[in-house]
This record gives structure tokens, C-alpha cells and sequence, in this order.
């Protein structure tokens, strides 16, 4: 593929940032009752809501827009970068792929709940990979971009978007019910952004004259 045209495609990664606000602001909109601030995101999604439709319709930009810009950030770095970075962007990517295919398979049966084997799946086992993969690569990635000058900003990005997730998970632990909402927010945003963040990395070309090598 034309390294200029891939450049351009990481143009996805922002893309698919604004696809899944808007499916979060609209959707919400169209759910009789919703309450941002005490409901989780996925309850936009969950079989039984009204708003699952539009959000489908709206979020689809979103699934496929970050999967490709994350697969194609996988591709480019290849050789480019130290081992650290690219091993946690990888890691980046295969927790993209696995939250792309779990949550579409094992959907909720319903809003805030858990009741099914099927909504087990989904918090427990897909939830819990996301969450896990996703700490484990922010932190490789941190480290191996602190190790190079060139990448201090993205070790910046990287773990600016742990805090959040962190914050997410301590909020919604400690809020009232009434704003779970909040904190869950600052998790399911955070890794979308980072994921807007690579994008951008490459359609910059991840800095052509950056130092490789392998520590």
C-alpha cells in the first residue's frame, strides 16, 4: 500500500474518536429516560434499549474507522520504532480487536444488567481483557516512549490516558450510584482518544527520523 495513503488513513483514528461522540451524545437523546450521569455508555447498546438502533447506525464509523487506523498503526511501525513502543501498540491493537469482536458478539441483554450468561461474558471476561490489555500497553508504551526523546510526548499521552482510566475506575467505585456515569466516561473516552492519538502519530509518519533501536 502507498506509505503516503496509509499516512492519510490514520486519519480513521480521529474519525472514529468524533463517530463514537456522536453515538454517545445522540443515542442518549434518543432514550427516553436516560440519565448520563448514573447510566453507563453501554447501556445505549444493550438489546433492550431504545436507542440501540441510531446507536448501531451512529457507532458504526466508529468500530470500523478504529480498527483499521489501530491495524494499519500496527503495520506501519514495524522497524520504525523501539521494541517497547511497538510491542505495547500491538498489544493496543489486539485489545482494539478483541473489544470490536466481544462486544459484538456478546452483547447485553439488557440495560445495567447481568443477569445472563451472555451479560457475564461481557463484563467479566470482555470487559476484563479490554481493561487489562489496555493498562498493560499504556504502560509499555509509556515506558518505551520515555526511553526515546523523539516519543516524550506520546510517553505524555500515555500516561495521560492511564490516569484517566484509573480515575474512571476508582470514580465509579466511590460515587454515588447517581453519577456512576461520570467516571465510567473518563475510561471508555480515554482509550478511544488514545487510539485518535495513534491515528494522528501516523498520519504524521510517527516522526520519519526518529532514532531506532532496541534498548
Amino acid at each position: 500500500m502507498n506509505r503516503k495513503l496509509i499516512h492519510w488513513l490514520g486519519l480513521l483514528g480521529p474519525i472514529s474518536l468524533i463517530s463514537y461522540l456522536a453515538a454517545v451524545i445522540f443515542s442518549s437523546i434518543a432514550y427516553p429516560g436516560y440519565n448520563w450521569m448514573a447510566q453507563a455508555v453501554s447501556d445505549l447498546s444493550a438489546q433492550n434499549a431504545p436507542s440501540r438502533v441510531l446507536w448501531q447506525q451512529l457507532a458504526s464509523i466508529y468500530n470500523v474507522a478504529g480498527i483499521v487506523s489501530i491495524t494499519l498503526v500496527c503495520v506501519y511501525i514495524e522497524n520504525r520504532i523501539n521494541k517497547y513502543i511497538k510491542t505495547g501498540i500491538y498489544l493496543f491493537g489486539l485489545m482494539q480487536w478483541i473489544s470490536a469482536i466481544g462486544y459484538a458478539i456478546f452483547l447485553l441483554t439488557a440495560s445495567g444488567n447481568a443477569g445472563t450468561l451472555q451479560d457475564m461474558i461481557y463484563i467479566y471476561v470482555v470487559t476484563t481483557l479490554v481493561v487489562l490489555l489496555s493498562i498493560i500497553s499504556l504502560v509499555i508504551i509509556a515506558y518505551g516512549a520515555y526511553k526515546d526523546k523523539n516519543y516524550h510526548r506520546l510517553a505524555l499521552w500515555a500516561v495521560l490516558t492511564l490516569l484517566l482510566m484509573f480515575l474512571g475506575a476508582i470514580g465509579t467505585g466511590v460515587v454515588p450510584k447517581d453519577f456512576f456515569g461520570i467516571p465510567e466516561r473518563f475510561s471508555v473516552f480515554a482509550v478511544t482518544g488514545f487510539n485518535a492519538i495513534l491515528g494522528i502519530y501516523l498520519f504524521n509518519g510517527f516522526g520519519e527520523f526518529s532514532t531506532i533501536n532496541n534498548y
